[in-house]
């Protein structure tokens, strides 16, 4: 029970810490991040790479989405479904979004898809030096992570989202890399 509590209480003071900042030091920061994203994609040469789409002040990597779509890499976007799972669908176009649960967006009309997937892009709330990912709570990325042995998962944050140590239980997935 303390591990939760200790999550709740930290994933409330990196949001609410993430929310505050300007939009200046923000687009400083998400271009930063969509440099270092560009590079893992260049090194890696993913074929199929699931990404998140960003809402509200998650780093907005819109920029890296359309650069993969341009290249003719598959784009997979998560559709959140109930009881912690998730769809994978093909992204075409960022113009062709509708809205989800959770206040999430994913690809409207579009194809489910559920082969390999070389590379993740993960948002959260606080990440460790391990590699470790605390995300918001629902369990999504941890349930659906967990039979994604190959692929290279990417955690993507803003400096001060990495500490030495977020708390952890069982079901927690440690990620490739974390980028910030």
């Amino acid at each position: 029970m303390e591990t939760i509590l200790e999550k709740k209480e930290l994933r409330n003071a990196m949001l609410d810490r993430r929310n505050a900042i300007d939009n200046a030091e923000k687009g400083t920061l998400d271009e930063h991040i969509c440099i270092q994203l560009l590079q893992l994609i260049a090194e890696r040469k993913p074929a199929v790479v699931h990404s998140y789409i960003p809402m509200g002040s998650e780093i907005d990597i819109k920029p890296v989405i359309q650069y993969m779509l341009d290249k003719g890499i598959t784009v997979l976007a998560p559709k959140a479904l109930k009881q912690r799972q998730m769809e994978n669908l093909i992204l075409r176009s960022l113009d062709e979004l509708e809205s989800g649960i959770y206040g999430t967006q994913h690809p409207a009309n579009a194809t489910v898809y559920s082969g390999p997937i070389d590379l993740f892009i993960i948002p959260g709330l606080a990440f460790d030096k391990n590699n470790y990912r605390l995300g918001y709570g629902s369990g999504y990325y941890d349930t659906f992570l967990h039979s994604q042995h190959e692929a290279y998962k990417a955690g993507i944050c803003y400096p001060f989202q990495v500490m030495d140590k977020v708390p952890t239980e069982p079901h927690d997935e440690q990620l490739s890399t974390v980028i910030f």
